[in-house]
């Protein structure tokens, strides 16, 4: 569940906060893996009085990345085009995610599929840790407004349904943070910029699709299901739930016909004692998993 220059979409040059730096071990990976020579060339060149730490030095061919597809940012041959809305949905909500740069480079990650649905002026998404009003003055100013929410669950936090029943003004701007359970924490908690909004939850019984994804609890939604929840509450029109909702299943789908697995949440792996992992000694953490273990089931 980030920012810079300019809000990022699939389709725009990345906005990257100062500090917020991609990993490097998938590079780094690359060089191992392109300057490794084989045990013989190795022996040859020792046998030539030659140093082998000098093959480290020879040239490095970067290693082919499959075409992507432009829209839904999926490689070419399993491009989920068929799934998306032939034309982006007519909202007049405007969405703000912000992401965790951790999110930006996973390879099932949900997001771009979300923009890909969407207006590119009605979803913005912005990769970073740490914001303020002078690193991002939009996302200031976003925030600061009377009619922009946060969709962060808590005790603070307002049943989205209940909260616009009531509210005198109707929202026009919701903001959704982008990753792990951990990563959303540290961000909406070390940003006081997310404390300005209205904090709200979704109230829902319905189950996470992204089945292929590890989640902490059987009520925890990926970032375009709680999208696709919010936007359908907020436009009063399920049918935007529903066409969001559908290169979602179509992803776990082909994922699941080519090896992948099921993943069951962590609260579920507990309570029915599955859980692969021993218990750990901290306290604190040891408290977690007891109340994921006696929390309520839906």
């Amino acid at each position: 569940m980030e920012p810079q220059k300019e809000a990022r979409t699939p389709r725009d040059p990345v906005a990257r906060l100062p500090g917020a730096s991609r990993s490097q071990k998938p590079d780094e990976e690359e060089r191992r893996e392109g300057c490794s020579a084989p045990a013989a060339t190795a022996f040859d060149a020792e046998a030539d009085g030659t140093s082998a730490d000098g093959l480290w030095e020879l040239p490095v061919e970067p290693a082919e990345r499959r075409p992507e597809c432009s829209r839904c940012s999926r490689p070419q041959k399993v491009c989920l085009c068929p799934f998306l809305p032939l034309h982006p949905l007519h909202i007049s909500t405007h969405l703000y995610i912000i992401q965790h740069p951790a999110e930006e480079n996973k390879v099932l990650r949900t997001v771009p599929l979300l923009a890909a649905c969407l207006p590119q002026d009605k979803c913005k998404v912005k990769i970073g840790r740490r914001f303020s009003e002078e690193r991002d003055p939009e996302l200031s100013t976003v925030c600061r407004k009377s009619d922009t929410l946060i969709l962060y669950p808590g005790a603070e936090a307002a049943n989205l349904e209940e909260f616009i029943l009531d509210s005198p003004i109707y929202p026009s701007t919701i903001i959704i943070i982008d990753g792990t359970w951990s990563q959303a924490k540290d961000i909406f908690y070390k940003n006081s910029l997310f404390r300005l909004p209205k904090q709200v939850q979704l109230k829902t019984s319905i189950s996470s699709q992204y089945v292929i994804r590890a989640q902490p609890t059987n009520r925890c939604l990926s970032t375009l299901e709680c999208a696709a929840v919010a936007l359908s509450i907020l436009e009063k029109n399920n049918y935007i739930q529903e066409t969001l909702l559908r290169p979602l299943q179509a992803l776990c789908s082909f994922q699941l016909q080519h090896g992948a697995q099921i993943r069951l949440s962590k609260e579920h792996l507990l309570k029915n004692g599955l859980y692969p992992k021993p218990m750990p000694k901290n306290k604190r953490k040891l408290r977690k998993m007891e109340l994921l273990m006696n929390s309520i089931k839906i």
